[in-house]
């Protein structure tokens, strides 16, 4: 079983339940997408339990990562870069990890502080379907469920800036 590799999807409007899957199509977990107002995201296990939750915290540019027991596990914001889409996600005491991606590109890398491969994520669906998601997490410190609440991360700051470009 491929454990490594996992499946999921916004919806438009970023609001519903939508499942989790595994490299063999096996459902383990879902999204629960809260409003496309809030944006915001509980990421749930096989059983239903909430393990992740990540959101932009009240008047913030930085999405905000909280497992069990409204522990804070990371905050994700985004780098200024030229011709390139970074981002930096820095973990409660398990160093930085960076993400990047070429400018028009959906394809990310995600790599530690020894500039190591840890995992990569790509937009997969269609220009009019809603987003589906490919991660390979070959992390030894950040489980599944965080990094799905990271890629979300950085899906919704990614939101955030095409809707604020339309406005200006």
């Amino acid at each position: 079983m491929d454990d490594r590799t996992i499946y999921f999807k916004d919806n438009f409007f970023s609001n519903g339940v939508t499942p989790i899957f595994n490299g063999e199509k096996v459902q383990i977990g879902q999204l629960d997408l809260k409003s496309a107002f809030s944006s915001s995201v509980d990421v749930q296990n096989a059983d239903g339990k909430v393990v992740v939750k990540g959101a932009f915290p009240f008047m913030s540019r930085k999405w905000g990562v909280v497992g069990e027991g409204a522990r804070e596990m990371g905050s994700l914001k985004q780098k200024i870069a030229f011709f390139a889409k970074k981002f930096e996600y820095t973990t409660d005491n398990r160093g930085t990890i960076s993400i990047h991606s070429g400018a028009f590109s959906n394809e990310y890398t995600m790599m530690n502080e020894k500039e190591e491969v840890i995992a990569e994520f790509k937009r997969i669906s269609g220009f009019f379907e809603a987003p589906v998601f490919q991660l390979i997490n070959d992390s030894q410190s950040v489980d599944n469920e965080e990094m799905i609440a990271v890629v979300m991360g950085v899906n919704m700051i990614n939101k955030r800036n095409r809707r604020n470009r339309s406005h200006s």
